[in-house]
């Protein structure tokens, strides 16, 4: 399937803020990409392009493709609550993300990666489908054969993240996804409703 595997700092570079995580490059030159960098002198965005950005943003950071987006803005729509916040929620609630979320990857690549090639189980049973939805109660762990695995033991053991939603026990290498997070409690600079308005046309 097709991702986005150009360099990530101009990426970064272009919405303003480090949506890849830490990142040096970054630091050093955080001004929009191309020739003319932080000189250029930029017009006013219109409103739907202020709108787009926002989506990208959003797409980028959980390394969603449009097609599987709009499909969960659909069933975003199609759901109680409100939209925007629902699909934040679909979005956190991807096993890929719950992954990272947990600190056994250090990126969202890594953590489907790690899915992709069979890493991770979800209550006792093989899932490599990054974009596989949890439940409240669901209890994500790292495969018996992958416990010693040198990059997920590096990562956990740099990882100091701690979510509310989330528990993780570091002797079993496993954690509960214990329930579907609130707005107030998801991290990412997105706004949602930009996205809501962007597809409402």
């Amino acid at each position: 399937m097709a991702r986005y595997t150009g360099p990530k700092t101009k990426i970064a570079r272009k919405f303003g803020e480090a949506i890849f995580g830490d990142d040096k490059s970054f630091e050093k030159r955080n001004y929009p990409p191309g020739q003319h960098g932080n000189a250029r002198r930029r017009g006013k965005k219109s409103e739907y392009a202020i709108q787009l950005m926002e989506k990208q943003k959003a797409k980028y950071t959980y390394g969603i493709l449009e097609r599987q987006f709009r499909n969960m803005f659909k069933k975003a729509t199609a759901s109680p609550g409100i939209t925007g916040e629902v699909l934040l929620q679909l979005c956190e609630s991807r096993l890929d993300n719950v992954v990272f979320r947990m600190g056994v990857s250090p990126s969202r690549s890594g953590a489907r990666q790690l899915v992709s090639h069979r890493h991770i189980t979800v209550n006792g049973q093989l899932v490599n489908v990054p974009s596989y939805q949890l439940k409240a109660g669901d209890v994500v762990a790292v495969r018996e054969k992958s416990k010693s695995l040198e990059a997920i033991g590096s990562s956990l053991a740099n990882s100091s993240n701690v979510f509310e939603w989330i528990t993780w026990n570091s002797e079993k290498k496993e954690g509960t996804y214990v329930s579907v997070p609130a707005r107030i409690q998801i991290p990412e600079n997105i706004n949602e409703q930009f996205i809501v308005e962007l597809y409402s046309k």
